[in-house]
């Protein structure tokens, strides 16, 4: 499940929300390919394996898959999806001014998706690719190549505590976050110790992670990785948010010049909330990558999740709602992540 995804023929565990547009309609969802072949469709905790031709239907030359009468998959209409205004802990507005978005704090959304494991075209993936960054971050690709110990220290918002992983909300199948996916591919991969220490904090933004980059620099790892950009997005200016990540960059070089950091860009948030403002994602994203050089890459999860939205909805892939992935998406971050550090790039 950890191959990355576009370099792969066969398409592992992708989630999909079921929907019935209307009353008359079928409940559908698109998977991000036009498969050849599907091999499976379960229900998110794994527990469920559905039946083709009598809980499901897929024609063959689609990227559709359609719920007949009497299937067993779960399914939700487009008004699940809403709650009455101010009737939930947060202010989740819809952005059409009619009532709020569902939120699902722990694993709401999980018990709604569905996920299909299929086979498709191989190089089907028109998207960005992750470059490799052997030659940017040359004493990481040593250290692990040589099977070395390696430590990491990240830094970060709730994306990065874990939320809304399934291991995260304690229920089947019960997947690590991306980051502790990270190091076991890592792990796997090279053969080496790897040692991740997370000080990411939900709720938190780029002003937070300036006054809170001490920690980081006390561990004084190899590695360092910042994931912000989802709080900064409700308004903080692109410039203000660059300033706010080389201050970071700059405190821990200041006394660990030779650490190497990877500049998280982040998923991009639901488009329907009007607390985020979306044009800010990749204007973050270029913000970074201007950031970026000798020892500094950048991991560039907002060019894919815009990538994945042009085929998919954002109900298929988060994990609360808003703001946060879900089992599918910390799978995408943790393939990122370890191909940057050389992980199936062969």
């Amino acid at each position: 499940m950890l191959k990355p995804f576009w370099r792969s023929a066969t398409m592992e565990g992708e989630s999909v929300l079921f929907i019935k547009e209307s009353e008359t309609a079928s409940p559908k969802a698109a998977l991000l390919f036009e498969p050849t072949k599907v091999l499976s469709v379960r229900s998110s905790s794994a527990a469920v394996t559905y039946v083709e031709g009598q809980d499901y239907i897929w024609k063959p030359g689609t990227r559709e898959i359609v719920l007949p009468a009497g299937s067993k998959v779960v399914f939700k209409t487009p008004q699940d999806l809403r709650r009455p205004a101010k009737s939930q802990p947060y202010a989740l507005t819809h952005r059409d001014g009619k009532g709020e978005i569902l939120f699902g704090g722990g694993h709401e959304y999980h018990d709604m998706q569905t996920v299909v494991t299929y086979t498709h075209q191989a190089g089907a993936w028109a998207g960005p690719v992750p470059p490799g960054a052997r030659q940017q971050l040359p004493r990481t690709l040593k250290k692990l190549t040589a099977k070395q110990p390696l430590t990491i220290a990240l830094l970060g918002d709730s994306i990065s505590t874990g939320c809304n992983a399934s291991g995260w909300t304690k229920v089947a199948p019960f997947q690590p976050p991306w980051q502790d996916l990270l190091v076991l591919n890592l792990e796997a991969a090279y053969g080496g110790k790897v040692t991740l220490s997370n000080f990411a904090v939900g709720g938190t933004d780029t002003a937070w992670g300036v006054q809170n980059i001490g920690k980081v620099v006390a561990a004084k790892p190899d590695l360092v990785i910042l994931a912000f950009g989802m709080n900064d997005s409700c308004g903080r200016p692109a410039d203000q948010y660059q300033a706010n990540m080389k201050a970071m960059i700059a405190a821990v070089h200041a006394t660990q010049p030779d650490t190497e950091v990877i500049l998280v860009a982040t998923m991009l948030g639901n488009k329907d909330w009007t607390a985020l403002r979306q044009e800010l994602f990749p204007q973050y994203r270029d913000a970074l990558a201007k950031l970026c050089g000798p020892g500094i890459v950048l991991a560039d999860m907002t060019s894919i999740w815009m990538e994945l939205l042009k085929h998919k909805q954002d109900w298929d892939m988060t994990g609360n709602g808003v703001n946060h992935p879900n089992d599918f998406g910390h799978r995408i971050y943790a393939q990122v992540i370890s191909f940057l550090l050389g992980v199936g790039q062969d």
